[in-house]
């Protein structure tokens, strides 16, 4: 069975709400439903990364963001050793997902 192919880059944006900065630093994992990694990567010091294939497969895939190893790199204790951010690739259009992050909460929405 052949792969059905869609958006052609993912990006995000780290922001640190305690400090009220961009995440510099984050490691990041893109990966299919199935566990296979298709990219890695790091925020840059604008707390920002471009991950990916050229094409992404159709279908749900997750973003890892490694926020423990973060928060343990500026000295600051936190609840959340990673966050996974499961979301679904159904068209061909850019895909941003931001995260606002804190060492014991976080959010994340669709962004543009």
């Amino acid at each position: 069975m052949r792969a059905t192919f869609g958006v052609a880059q993912l990006t995000t944006h780290v922001l640190d709400a305690t400090s009220g900065r961009p995440a510099v630093g984050v490691g990041l994992a893109l990966s299919t439903d199935a566990g296979e990694v298709l990219a890695t990567g790091t925020t840059d010091g604008d707390g920002r990364a471009a991950l990916g294939p050229d094409v992404l497969p159709r279908g749900d895939l997750q973003l890892r963001f490694d926020t423990g190893a973060y928060h343990r790199a500026v000295g600051v204790p936190s609840f959340h050793p990673f966050v996974s951010v499961a979301f679904t690739v159904s068209g061909t259009e850019h895909l941003h997902v931001p995260l606002l992050l804190s060492p014991f909460a976080y959010s994340t929405y669709r962004g543009s």
